[in-house]
């Protein structure tokens, strides 16, 4: 390897202070990348079904890829892996920022951090070493006010991930916080709760030395020849964040709307980016290396809902609003703004308040479970009440920390069947009954419901990519070709959450052609596109491994029945339902695994694994 990596990953045990290096051998970087992929390697090999998520022996896995920490556009990401326990299963998110190159500079490829103390603890990584330092001072503190007073402690010049209140009381929809009040998160599959049980209240970085890379003056070439062209295309998404679509999404029926049982919203513009930059909009900032910068800093200047911080993306603004029908800007910022400083994720929480109000209207829960609160659709002042019991694991939110599948069980009755999610995760904001690929990737994605970890939908709008066989935006709603194309998609996912490249560059017109001259630019190797896919398409293989030792089959490869069976009535995906089990056949067929989704011994052995079951 001549650059991208130093082939360096720092390991912690908590149990007793240990920290020393690990020199893995270059094979683990061929075939797995980094991130995602290395993550998930160490995840398979250090623990089990059996192992408790919440227990000390639940690595908690911080990973960059070769191109953090370089001038490879959107490169500032990093990826964090756990056993998740929000599901049980495979855990993982990926946040941007700067703490994923602010790792590198240390002169690290990531850290696996094993054990717990028994008191609140950080961890500070400098170039060549870590410490592990008592967080008395920072236990019970906001996710900024934590990043703050790191600051004042170290200086400016580190980097800060770490839980708020919600990781410290283990709730499982906790995420991991980056950045201070620019607020980049891994919010995902509860790992701010993994972070949480190991009494660790943060992780900062800070280090100075460059990462090499193999030919720098072609990677500069190469970089100029391609920006233009990303810049132009994702010009709307500077101009008003990832928001900007959400007009669109709903008008193609692909927006959330009161817990996955409206179609359509005559008030989705009062949310929109658009609005969001005509009010509140201050600023906008930008990822380490990015070149769209769809981070948006709003201000609220007066009333119930003043804040200043990071504005709502997409995913916000469709989960605290759309899902639970309010549609008043402000008071999602300020819902947003909650969430970011208790640390939790704003899709999971959004997705169980909309069930709670769902439950409410339906008298399954009433103002008894509620401490008197009228939790009715469209009241921003019951989310926003909703929010702060969650965050602080109070009354019925302590029952909605654990996600909607656990609170259904503990609520009973009926409430199971409004529960939406996929082997434990709650939806993010895209409607499978817009996209029938995205049905098959939510059954079938390794961490539950996610649209980004196979991103077909964006292949359903405008990209392309004619070397996978993808020369035109596919229709959305064709009910056959699937497995063989969401499979494809997913390995692509693999490669970039491995690499650590943001996926909004698809808008941009990245192709596997950029992703393989850089890597030859920034590695020194030669790879050829059976190899690069052959990468993703193991990485996404040993995490359906992962979660065959914890038990997922056919019957976990599945979406609820008001998605399945329940059409939307009027808008652009009037009528449509998935056609789930004649794609999941397709797709398991593609993937070379049996008709109960355990991958076929044939599968495993072409692509260099062993089954260790």
């Amino acid at each position: 390897m001549k650059g991208g990596y130093w082939g360096k990953i720092l390991r912690i045990n908590l149990n007793n202070g240990r920290v020393w290096e690990q020199a893995p051998d270059e094979a683990l970087y061929r075939e797995y990348i980094g991130g995602s992929g290395i993550g998930s390697r160490f995840l398979y090999d250090l623990t089990d079904g059996d192992t408790d998520p919440l227990g000390p022996e639940n690595p908690l896995i911080f990973m960059t890829g070769p191109f953090a920490g370089t001038t490879v556009p959107t490169s500032g990401r990093h990826q964090i892996i756990a056993k998740s326990p929000l599901t049980g299963i495979y855990g993982e998110g990926d946040a941007g920022g700067t703490w994923g190159p602010g790792l590198k500079r240390c002169g690290y490829d990531g850290i696996v951090i094993e054990g717990a103390s028994e008191k609140p603890v950080y961890i500070l990584v400098r170039e060549g070493g870590a410490k592990v330092l008592d967080a008395a001072q920072l236990w019970g503190q906001d996710t900024y006010r934590t990043d703050e007073m790191l600051k004042e402690i170290h200086g400016d010049n580190i980097t800060v991930s770490c839980i708020g209140p919600a990781g410290e009381k283990l709730v499982r929809i906790a995420a991991v916080m980056h950045d201070g009040s620019h607020a980049r998160a891994v919010g995902r599959t509860g790992l701010g709760a993994v972070m949480g049980s190991k009494k660790l209240k943060a992780v900062a970085v800070s280090g100075s030395l460059r990462v090499q890379v193999a030919d720098q003056e072609g990677l500069k070439r190469s970089i100029r020849e391609a920006a233009p062209t990303m810049v132009q295309k994702t010009i709307g998404m500077k101009q008003h964040g990832t928001a900007g679509g959400t007009v669109g999404t709903e008008r193609i029926g692909d927006f959330p709307l009161k817990n996955w049982s409206g179609s359509v919203w005559d008030k989705v513009e009062n949310i929109s980016g658009q609005r969001m930059t005509e009010t509140i909009l201050t600023g906008r900032y930008f990822c380490e290396s990015c070149i769209i910068g769809c981070g948006r800093e709003v201000e609220v200047k007066e009333g119930p809902y003043a804040m200043k911080g990071a504005g709502p993306e997409y995913e916000t603004l469709g989960m605290l609003g759309g899902m639970c029908l309010v549609d008043n800007l402000e008071a999602i910022a300020y819902g947003g703004e909650l969430c970011n400083r208790y640390g939790l994720d704003t899709i999971s929480t959004g997705g169980v308040i909309a069930f709670a109000m769902e439950l409410y209207e339906r008298g399954i829960i009433g103002q008894q479970d509620t401490d008197g609160l009228d939790l009715r659709w469209g009241s921003a002042y019951a989310m926003i009440e909703m929010v702060h019991k969650i965050g602080k694991g109070e009354g019925l939110g302590s029952i909605l920390g654990y996600g909607v599948r656990e609170a259904a069980r503990r609520i009973g009755g009926r409430a199971p069947e409004y529960a939406i999610h996929t082997k434990g995760l709650e939806f993010p904001a895209h409607d499978p009954r817009a996209f029938n690929s995205l049905a098959l990737g939510y059954a079938t994605s390794n961490r539950g419901a996610c649209h980004l970890q196979g991103a077909s939908h964006m292949f359903e709008k405008t990209v392309v990519m004619p070397e996978l066989g993808i020369p035109e935006p596919k229709d959305r709603f064709r009910r056959d070709d699937q497995g063989e194309f969401v499979k494809t998609c997913q390995d692509l996912m693999c490669i970039l959450d491995s690499l650590k490249v943001c996926k909004f560059t698809l808008y941009a017109g990245l192709s596997t052609t950029h992703i393989r001259e850089w890597i030859k630019l920034v590695v020194g190797w030669d790879v050829d596109l059976e190899e690069l896919m052959a990468a993703g398409e193991r990485i996404f293989n040993l995490k359906r491994m992962y979660n065959v030792k914890c038990g997922i089959r056919r019957s976990d490869d599945t979406i609820p029945e008001r998605i399945l069976k329940q059409p939307r009535t009027e808008g652009g995906a009037k009528d449509n339902l998935p056609p789930l089990e004649s794609m999941l056949d397709e797709y398991y067929r593609a993937r070379g695994w049996d008709q109960s989704g355990v991958p076929l011994r044939a599968t495993v052995e072409r692509l260099g694994l062993t089954w260790d079951l």
